[in-house]
Order: C-alpha cells, then structure tokens, then sequence
C-alpha cells in the first residue's frame, strides 16, 4: 500500500502486517488486489473498463463508490477516503448463480469470495427461509414440492429438501405454505417413477404464479421436459442431459434454462441441448448446481463449456449478471452503473475476449467491501 502526498495520521502496524488507518480524513492510494485496502468511506476507482450490459459498456472511466453503492460514474475529479488505480484492468458486474445449494454444502463466504454475489437456492429444508445470508442476495426455494417417495427424497435431499404430496390440493397447500414462509421461487421435479401427475403439476404451476412466483423443475429428458414445458414451468433447472428433439427445444422459447453443464459431466448432448434450446429463443442462466459440483465462485470450467454451446464472450458475462439481473428480477445488480449496488469484479484481461478471466478476479467487491 502506497501513501498519497496528504499526511498519514494514526497509522499503526498491526500483526501480519495489516495496517490501521485512524479516521482523520487522510487518503490512501492502492493496487486493486491489495488486501490491505482500507475501506474508510468512499472509494474512487480510477480508468476503469467497464464491461457488460449498460450506458458504460467499453468506456474506461472512473467509478465513485459510497455506503455500498456506486454514487457517480464519468471523468471524475472526486474526492475519495481510498483510491485504486484500475489502468489497463475490466471491471464486471459480480455474477449471480442461478442454481446452488448452499444447505447441502455450505460455503456462502467462500462463493462471495469467489464473485457470486446473488444465487438461487433450488432446494433445501424449509428452516433455510429464516436463514440470514447478507451480503450475499439468496432467492430461494426451499424444499421441493415432489410427490410421495419422489425425487430428491428417497436419496440426497432425505433430510428435508422435498414436501411429499399426494394429490393437487396438497401441492396447493404446500406452494401457499412455501409462498407464506418466504421462498422466491417454486421448485417441482418432473421424474420417472413417482412423480407428481400432470393435474397436481398444473395445480402447483398456477399456486404459484398466482403469487407471483416462477416454478423450476428438474426434468432431464424429452417426454419430462415437454412435459414441464406443458404445465407451464418457467425454468428448467438444469440442461437435460438426454437428446432433445426439435420439438423438445421448440417448447422452451419462451421459457428459460439454467446451464449446471459441468455437474453432470458436460457431455456432448448436454452440450447439444443446450445449444439447440438457446437457437429456439430459451433465455439462458448460468448455473453450476453448487453443492452436487463442489467448485466454489465462478466455474471455468461452465463458462468453457457455455462457449462450446454457441455464447460469446459477451453472451456468457450476460448470463451470469444482467440476464439473471432481470430475469429473477434482482435488483441492484446485473451492470456497473450508478444506482446499483458496488458489487463487481476486477479483472486482469477482457472478458469478452477471454471469459475465463471472470474464474480469476483480481480483486472481488460485494456491496463496497473488498472480499
């Protein structure tokens, strides 16, 4: 950490080497991976590159941020408590994972470290509605809504991440008590042997949109995805793994996909579907199905695999930030812009030239903070 030319009071060493700045209106400059930064107040990040979606898009400019949030954004000559040099360095909206786990496996801190700001929690015991997860925005579902001995209860979610229900008044009253206890979605698998009927599925899709909630299910080949897409599921939480047809495809236009590509081996069909499912006007959202896949923060390995599925560079940042941004109607975060929250990666090389930099940020901020 480097000193500006404004006098340094109450500077003491502490152990390890950290620093600590007394309050006193000084001014520090920094290097953007710098764990020493102080956070004092504000912070100006000066001749950035910002990327993603927004009115800042491929411009270097400065970036003014206070109380958690960027205040100003332009050719600044603001005055800031800490200073960071961004020169010949990208700065990318924190991603937001659309698919995780974060009860079966829980490494919240570890995910924020890593530049997952936001995820989307798609199955876990009903107590995880209570849970307080800030900084990190948590959309989630609780358990699934899944019928008698169905998936996920009869092995990995045995512990309370399925409500058993036998017909559609029970799917019903499971939705409202979901809705009630505060989930932000609905998850409903659709699976071979015991799963719900196609009724109890419609009565569960409109329970839930009546309340302004979207439904996800797990459906993995082309007679369970037509099947969603037929009850009128929104998001299909994973790419299926079993050959789509065109017309498998075709019934996903409007709706939506969450990639979980590397979590079941990114084999080439997997690859295909997804592919075919995004040609047909799917909407798509990257995911990792956190807690099945171990890998913490963005994956380089899904962001390979969403290019070799077709998306561009600037398509696979899409994915992770303002596509989810509005799709799962995330306020505060999906673009570098002022009025959002001041959560966003420091990158060493250009995203969209490179997507694999988003794997490897110099520097993570959620919500002002430095990680």
């Amino acid at each position: 950490m480097i000193a500006s030319q404004s006098t340094l009071c109450g500077l003491s060493a502490l152990a390890g080497g950290l620093l600590l700045l007394a309050l006193c209106g000084c001014v520090v400059q920094a290097e953007p991976g710098d764990s020493q930064i102080l956070q004092v107040g504000s912070v100006l990040f000066q001749d950035a590159t910002v990327v993603g979606s927004g009115p800042y898009a491929g411009q270097s400019v400065d970036v003014l941020i206070e109380s958690g949030a960027i205040t100003a954004i332009g050719d600044l000559n603001a005055k800031a408590d800490t200073v960071v040099d961004l020169s010949g360095r990208w700065l990318a909206p924190a991603f937001i994972d659309s698919h995780v786990h974060l009860s079966f496996l829980p490494r919240r801190e570890q995910m924020l470290d890593g530049g997952i700001a936001a995820a989307v929690d798609l199955a876990a015991p009903i107590h995880s509605l209570d849970d307080d997860v800030a900084p990190m925005i948590l959309l989630q579902s609780g358990p699934m809504v899944t019928a008698v001995q169905g998936y996920p209860t009869q092995s990995w979610g045995s512990l309370g991440y399925g409500i058993e229900c036998e017909n559609e008044s029970e799917v019903q009253k499971a939705v409202a008590s979901l809705s009630a206890g505060g989930a932000s979605v609905i998850k409903m698998p659709v699976t071979e042997a015991r799963s719900l009927s196609e009724p109890a599925l419609r009565a569960g899709v409109e329970a839930a949109h009546s309340r302004g909630l979207k439904v996800a299910s797990h459906a993995m080949t082309q007679d369970q995805v037509l099947l969603a897409a037929d009850v009128g599921i929104d998001v299909l939480a994973h790419t299926p793994t079993a050959q789509l047809s065109d017309a498998g495809a075709q019934a996903w236009s409007k709706g939506a996909v969450i990639s979980t590509l590397r979590a079941f081996g990114g084999s080439d069909i997997a690859v295909d579907n997804l592919r075919r499912l995004r040609a047909a006007g799917a909407t798509v959202l990257y995911g990792t199905d956190f807690g099945n896949l171990q890998t913490t923060g963005i994956v380089a390995a899904e962001l390979e695999l969403l290019a070799r599925a077709g998306l561009s560079g600037a398509e696979i940042l899409a994915s992770g930030t303002s596509v989810p941004a509005q799709w799962w109607g995330i306020e505060g975060l999906g673009s570098v812009d002022v009025g959002k929250r001041a959560s966003f990666l420091v990158l060493g090389s250009n995203p969209i030239e490179t997507p694999a930099a988003l794997a490897s940020p110099e520097a993570v901020w959620v919500n002002g903070v430095k990680r």
